[in-house]
């Protein structure tokens, strides 16, 4: 991969953004803070297109895939000719995200207190995620400026009115339930996709699992004390319901919200 394509570098000068905003041109273009760039390189080549090309290729192949020579090929155009929209994949990769993930879905108004209001909202979020795995593969290098991301992050603190946190604690609250939403999806999509390459159903990967567990644990047992008397049980044996480890975790992380809020 170029240097280029990764950081924008030689791309197009970014400057300070409009009334300092610091944001790149396509950015500042999202928000309307300028206008789209009315002529490209291409006839019919636009930001929207280039965002949308790009979505096709992670969903159909993940977000690696996605690169700058790669969008363009789809386009029909040269990969410079992108640069005049946007200044580097990163970049696109925001792009990308904030047009996949959308607004957030209106909370319904029967929906009350901050605990109710939160689960919703992390119920909502993983929702995304699962429509649009590739959007957990994207790495994380700035915190969230884009239009939607700001409004799924109003629509969270929100959620947390009346409880009594302050405001600093309540995003602490918010990257909480977030990372526990997005781990829970790295890891059911890594699994999952574990279990379909190696052409078993769960249970049969589990039970599997399970032998192997006995079988190394019983060399010295003495080691082992927890993870025998755990396979005792026969627990191993059987693959959890799809959502099981989602309701334990969310359940559990808004107890700790809960003992944060009771205790001032």
């Amino acid at each position: 991969m170029a240097a280029d394509e990764a950081t924008g570098e030689g791309a197009r000068d970014e400057g300070e953004g409009v009334g300092g905003s610091g944001l790149s041109a396509s950015l500042e273009t999202a928000w309307g803070l300028r206008e789209r760039p009315s002529k490209g390189p291409k006839p019919g080549l636009s930001l929207d297109r280039i965002v949308d090309a790009g979505i096709a290729i992670a969903a159909a192949e993940g977000i690696g895939a996605v690169t700058m020579g790669r969008v363009a090929k789809a386009l029909g155009a040269s990969p410079m000719s992108l640069y005049r929209y946007v200044s580097a994949r990163d970049e696109l990769y925001v792009l990308m995200q904030d047009a996949a993930t959308g607004f957030p879905p209106e909370m319904p108004a029967a929906i009350t207190g901050w605990r109710a209001r939160l689960e919703w909202w992390a119920r909502a979020q993983r929702e995304v995620f699962r429509r649009n795995l590739w959007l957990v593969r994207i790495p994380i290098t700035s915190p969230p400026v884009s239009p939607h991301s700001l409004e799924w992050m109003e629509q969270g603190l929100a959620a947390l009115d009346g409880s009594g946190l302050e405001e600093g604690q309540k995003l602490s609250v918010l990257m909480l339930v977030g990372g526990f939403v997005r781990n829970e999806v790295v890891f059911m999509a890594d699994l999952d996709t574990a279990m379909r390459a190696g052409g078993k159903e769960p249970d049969e990967v589990m039970r599997q699992y399970a032998r192997t567990i006995d079988a190394l644990t019983s060399i010295a047992p003495e080691r082992f004390p927890a993870l025998r008397r755990t396979l005792a049980t026969g627990v191993l044996d059987v693959a959890d319901a799809e959502d099981t480890e989602f309701e334990f975790g969310i359940g559990r992380v808004l107890d700790g919200v809960a003992v944060l809020i009771g205790d001032r």
